[in-house]
Order: C-alpha cells, then structure tokens, then sequence
C-alpha cells in the first residue's frame, strides 16, 4: 500500500512538473514540440504531393498491373517503421549508395523515413474514394472531352474533404512515429530529437516530467487529428 502511495505521489509530482514546462514554455521544450511539427508537416505535404495524384491515377486508370499495384499499396499500410529506418540507415549511411549526400543523423532523414510511411496512406486514402467519384462522375467528364489528368484534378475539387482526411491520417502517423526516425535521426538533442524520441529517452532514464509534458503535447495532437479526421467523414458521408 505504501508502494502504491509513493507511486501516486511521484506521478502527480511529475505531472505538475511537466505541467509547469508547458505553462512557462520551457525552451527545451519548445524546441522539441516545434521540431516535430516541422518534421511532421513537411513529411505530410510531401506525401500529399507524390501520394495523391498515384491514388487519382489508380482511380480513373486501367492498365496491367493496377490490381497488383493496389494490393502493395495496402500492403505497405503495415510495413513495420523499424525496418524502414534500417533500409533508410543502410541507404544513408556513409558507406551506402546515398552516403555522398550526408543526411544521415538529419531532420531531412528524419522527413524522408516519415514520407516513406506516409505516402501509402495517402495513396490508399485517395484512391478508394476517387474511384467512387470516377464511377459517378466517369460518363460526364468523358461526354466533356476532358483528359485523364483533368478528370483526376476535377475529382480532387469535388472530393476536396477525403484530400484533408488522408492528409490528418498521414499527419497523425507522422506525428506518432518513432522507430523509424530515432534510428536515422540519432535523437540528438537540439537537432533531431522529437517529442516520440524524447519520451522514449526520458522514460528509459526515469526523467519523467519532460515526457509527460511531451505525452500530453502528443495526445491532444493525436484527439485532434483523429477528431478532425471522423468529423471529416461524418460531414463528407451526409452530403
């Protein structure tokens, strides 16, 4: 009972801490927080950038391959981030084929890990309602002369929402990685260190107030993307 007491004690002792570090915008803490958005952001964008058009194409096209490209699309929703960041490392690193450009150990290594397992989502996202959107609108736009990529940019205009949801899933993957980016990004503080690596260290040293304060940071983004993303949904599926 004493064990469990002292336990309570610490933890509520550690919470106000961190508390503490969000409230006086600790400068650690801050350039944690910031260094994830960033990450993050860019990393979504970018996803967003390759990912959308391949799910428009997989959409309104047919060509050999499409269904087998489909599945490895879905496939790769599951591929573990562990693994990504040993490729990533194997490929960077300074005795692998891309050692020449020095990313290693970098927040643009860190964004590249992200954008790997990102994109997939994206492409899965956009894809399943862009083929519903093509099988409704196909006749019409192909009646009005227009291309394929200009049926595909219609598509996104009309179905502009599911372009927002797959963008908060990728944020929200992003945001939550971890195995991925402490592997290639060295969780070196100051430079590469995110609130998901920064809460790994901490705990592993018993340090627990700054990775409460970071964990409370996460979780408020993760409700947030997760909240916005089902209201996305919800608004998209009454129209």
């Amino acid at each position: 009972m004493h064990c469990y007491i002292t336990a309570v004690h610490d933890f509520l002792q550690a919470a106000h801490t961190a508390l503490s570090l969000i409230g006086g915008l600790d400068g650690e803490f801050v350039g944690i927080v910031a260094l994830s958005l960033r990450v993050s952001l860019t990393a979504s964008l970018i996803a967003m950038v390759i990912g959308a058009p391949i799910g428009g194409v997989l959409a309104v096209t047919r060509f050999p391959g499409r269904q087998a490209a489909i599945v490895l699309v879905n496939a790769l929703l599951g591929l573990p981030p562990v693994v990504v960041g040993l490729a990533l490392y194997l490929l960077l690193s300074h005795t692998g084929p891309l050692g020449f450009a020095g990313l290693l150990f970098t927040p643009s290594a860190m964004v590249i890990a992200q954008v790997t397992l990102t994109t997939p989502i994206v492409i899965a996202l956009v894809h399943r309602p862009a083929s519903l959107l093509w099988s409704e609108y196909r006749d019409i736009m192909r009646n009005d002369g227009l291309s394929r990529s200009g049926s595909i940019g219609l598509l996104f205009v009309i179905g502009h929402n599911f372009l927002l949801t797959a963008f908060l899933a990728a944020f929200g993957r992003a945001i939550a990685e971890v195995g991925a980016i402490i592997i290639i990004g060295g969780n070196i503080r100051g430079f590469t260190r995110t609130m998901t690596t920064a809460i790994a260290l901490e705990t592993s040293k018993g340090e627990l107030p700054l990775a409460l304060g970071l964990g409370f940071v996460l979780v408020l983004l993760s409700v947030l993307v997760s909240a916005g993303a089902f209201l996305l949904n919800a608004w998209a599926e009454k129209r």
